[in-house]
């Protein structure tokens, strides 16, 4: 079985491809947003449904699609970047005004 529903996938891609969502996401990231993934696991996933007594398996690219996307979810809010590390504290200074 899919780790998603098909209307799961459905509703991603209509998402995606709504205006709000576009208008966003070039805000934030200059670019518009990439929607194909998301029909091409909607679309495996109901032929997944129609055949699944021919293959007994989940297709590949809907299981290899869930991990960088879920990942990559709310832009990486809460995550530390590269070379970088969560402080345990705030500085000892925090409450001097800036230069």
């Amino acid at each position: 079985q899919p780790p998603r529903s098909c209307e799961d996938y459905w509703g991603e891609w209509k998402h995606c491809r709504g205006l709000r969502h576009a208008f966003h996401h070039y805000y934030a990231h200059g670019e518009l947003p990439d929607c194909g993934r998301w029909r091409e696991d909607y679309e495996a996933c109901r032929a997944w449904e129609r055949d699944r007594a021919a293959a007994a398996q989940v297709p590949a690219p809907l299981l290899l699609g869930q991990k960088p996307r879920n990942h990559g979810a709310w832009g990486g809010f809460g995550k530390a970047g590269a070379g970088s590390q969560r402080r345990k504290s705030p500085p000892p200074d925090w409450y001097l005004p800036l230069d």
